[in-house]
């Protein structure tokens, strides 16, 4: 059976016992430390030869609060650092936790179910071969991280993490990029586009439209904000973009 090392982290005390007694009622965990602050966090991360596969992070905290934490531990390849199931009063934050690429999400109060269910995914992910404990190799960051353009008489190289959402217009695309106040047209079809995007960061949500994950502001209605655009998810693409959403409320 697979054991997971795990720390808690959380400033209110009983809601850090809650945690730890879960924790250690639990099997396949292993409790490894717990901590009553961020900045204690990030320290006993480094006391821990073993290393440490699974955290259960408050977020409202002083000083470094969780979100705080775990962009400092943000993997940049995903799957090389401990997960984050993040344990928080707020539902608010279900966004930014997919920001972080955080594995799930309880909100206060949880009872042990709850946190079975959440404990019972990363311990999957682990079986996967996934398990942040061991190094996973890096992508080529050409493949990864940008992507070549058609515009007008040359080849643009473009950052996907610049790109906010991707237009479908007939045999043209327009690019939506955080850096230009205009988009790029190219001459490509939205399907020869949405295979070269990586689909942990991009998702189609309409015939029209893909749109980068992580660049989402807010949901209402099965509409999406994005800056000053706001896109409509249609029923073709509604069961998938749900199932997305539902990982983090």
């Amino acid at each position: 059976m697979t054991v997971l090392n795990c720390i808690a982290v959380d400033d209110e005390p009983l809601a850090l016992g809650l945690a730890c007694s879960f924790i250690e009622k639990t099997p396949f965990l292993n409790l490894v430390g717990r901590y009553s602050s961020g900045v204690e966090a990030l320290q006993g991360l480094h006391e821990h030869p073993g290393g440490v596969d699974l955290i259960f992070l408050d977020i409202q905290m002083p000083d470094l609060n969780g979100m705080e934490l775990a962009r400092t531990l943000d993997r940049g390849q995903p799957g090389t650092g401990p997960r984050i199931i993040f344990t928080t009063a707020f539902n608010q934050y279900a966004l930014d936790g997919y920001r972080v690429d955080a594995l799930d999400y309880l909100v206060k109060p949880f009872n042990y179910e709850e946190f079975l269910r959440a404990a019972t995914k990363a311990r999957a992910y682990a079986e996967r071969g996934q398990s942040v404990a061991a190094p996973v190799p890096a992508p080529a960051a050409a493949e990864e991280e940008f992507l070549f353009l058609k515009v007008e008489y040359q080849l643009v190289k473009v950052a996907l993490s610049d790109i906010l959402y991707v237009e479908g217009l007939k045999d043209y695309v327009k690019v939506h990029l955080h850096s230009a106040p205009r988009p790029l047209l190219s001459l490509m079809s939205l399907k020869s586009i949405e295979e070269k995007l990586p689909a942990r960061r991009f998702m189609r949500i309409h015939r029209s439209f893909i749109v980068a994950l992580d660049k989402i502001e807010s949901v209402r209605r099965l509409t999406v904000q994005i800056g000053p655009a706001t896109i409509a998810v249609s029923d073709q693409y509604k069961e998938a973009f749900l199932q997305f959403l539902s990982r983090w409320t």
